[in-house]
């Protein structure tokens, strides 16, 4: 898959394709239905499929105290179009400007001049340019006019409720593991290139390996039994996870995701750890001391290994 960040660097050699666009958080079963037609779509007109995606997303410019979390990082966010087989994705940086184009001239002097689309594939509610004043009509009328045709791909329903980000987040922050797994069309994960910390885990005699997460997370934050594996190795290994800003120990307000393997915990700084949610043990609190911290990281361990050993992952 072909990576290209912003509309400067895209290349003659891009020009030609079927394009859908969207934040795309979580790349859910809705998101999966419009690659299908995307997908199809590129078969017809023998192009690539392309998707463009926004970095930050719009809310989180416009009213970023007010922005809802991220389902998943831009890392698996990638990996996850990747796996649906987008051959390019155009990462753009959403921004004041970028925002006060007019829908017209985002069609005519980014879509068809720069990209050359053939088709493009969105949600029935789609809207697009300054004041979000361009909907599926008016880009239908702009499709008449330059050249390419637009398909507008229904909502998936899912015991009757609608298929999105937003219904995703709601499972996420209760947390309903299941359900959020049920709208994905896959487990729950979150995965990153393990950094270097202040190492209290080794002094609290569980060492972590830690991933620090550039976006706030919509998961709920507390401590999960999870199963980690590194890069692209075929195992799973049983592990206990703390998603959380650590209050007992700093007043920073960055999110952490520290992970403690239950097993053999080899070096991992600097590898890519995947980290799949398992199951719900408690939410994240503050300790009056270190000892507290301990005893309770202790009993989250046991935890985690009873429910682990319960429910043998692969």
């Amino acid at each position: 898959m072909d990576l290209i960040r912003g509309y400067h660097n895209l290349r003659p050699q891009h020009r030609g394709c079927v394009l859908s666009i969207g934040n795309y958080d979580g790349v859910h079963r809705g998101h999966q239905a419009l690659l299908a037609q995307l997908r199809r779509r590129a078969v017809e007109f023998g192009v690539p499929t392309a998707v463009q995606i926004f970095e930050p997303t719009p809310r989180e410019v416009f009213a970023a105290q007010q922005a809802p979390g991220r389902v998943q990082t831009l890392r698996d966010k990638l990996a996850a179009l990747r796996d649906q087989s987008v051959e390019r994705v155009l990462c753009v940086r959403f921004s004041q400007a970028f925002a006060a184009r007019t829908a017209e001239s985002f069609v005519r002097d980014m879509l068809v001049a720069q990209l050359g689309v053939k088709a493009i594939v969105v949600g029935e509610d789609f809207c697009f340019g300054a004041g979000r004043g361009g909907n599926i009509q008016l880009l239908r009328t702009l499709g008449a006019a330059h050249g390419f045709v637009v398909d507008a791909v229904a909502d998936v329903l899912d015991q009757g409720q609608r298929v999105s980000s937003t219904a995703i987040r709601a499972a996420l922050a209760q947390p309903d593991l299941a359900r959020a797994a049920e709208l994905l069309g896959r487990p729950v994960l979150i995965s990153g290139r393990v950094g270097y910390g202040r190492q209290l885990g080794r002094t609290l005699d569980m060492p972590t390996a830690n991933i620090a997460l550039r976006r706030r997370p919509a998961l709920r934050l507390g401590v999960y039994a999870v199963r980690v594996r590194v890069g692209q190795d075929s195992h799973w290994q049983p592990a206990v996870a703390n998603l959380g800003q650590r209050p007992s120990v700093t007043a920073e307000r960055r999110v952490l995701l520290e992970t403690h393997l239950l097993g053999q915990c080899p070096n991992l700084y600097g590898r890519c750890l995947q980290v799949r949610i398992e199951q719900f043990i408690r939410p994240e609190q503050k300790f009056d001391s270190l000892d507290a911290l301990k005893q309770q990281m202790q009993a989250d361990r046991a935890r985690a290994e009873t429910l682990m050993s319960s429910d043998k992952g692969s």
